[in-house]
């Protein structure tokens, strides 16, 4: 693993909770230099020893998140915000208890939300979560920065 990881997290099934899958398919496909990718699907969690391992400068967290925004809207979360308010009831793991577990073994954390519009079983990804989508794959190939995106508490 490098200094900067990505961990996707969501279902492919599920509309538009396949964003985190959809973005490790395109680093998987085309590769971003100085990245690492892991598909951590609906269970992320058990890629918590691998990254616990590779201690990464920096993690960037993606999944969808229901922060009540327009659909597509890219916010940073926190540990406490998933935990008090935007609970991800599709994984075994609370996204909240993992981003603790992290925060030890990383030097940063980034937590992208990406605001769906469904997650419904067999439903496709919306165009405007699929947009969303890209453009952070298009950060991720430029660095990695995302200091325009806002906080989810500054709505």
């Amino acid at each position: 693993m490098s200094g900067k990881t990505v961990l996707t997290v969501g279902a492919v099934l599920r509309g538009d909770d396949a964003a985190g899958p959809m973005l490790a398919k395109m680093m998987l496909d085309e590769p971003i230099e100085g990245w690492d990718v892991l598909d951590g699907g609906q269970m992320p969690e058990d890629y918590l020893s691998v990254i616990r391992r590779s201690k990464p400068d920096l993690l960037v967290v993606v999944d969808a998140a229901d922060m009540q925004l327009a659909p597509g809207e890219v916010r940073t979360l926190t540990a406490d915000d998933v935990a008090a308010n935007y609970l991800m009831t599709t994984h075994s793991l609370p996204i909240s208890l993992m981003l603790e577990e992290l925060s030890n073994a990383c030097g940063q954390i980034v937590f992208l939300g990406i605001q769906p519009a469904h997650m419904d079983f067999f439903g496709a990804l919306t165009p405007a979560v699929h947009d969303s989508v890209i453009w952070i794959y298009e950060r991720l190939k430029e660095g990695g920065e995302f200091p325009d995106v806002k906080p989810v508490a500054a709505r």
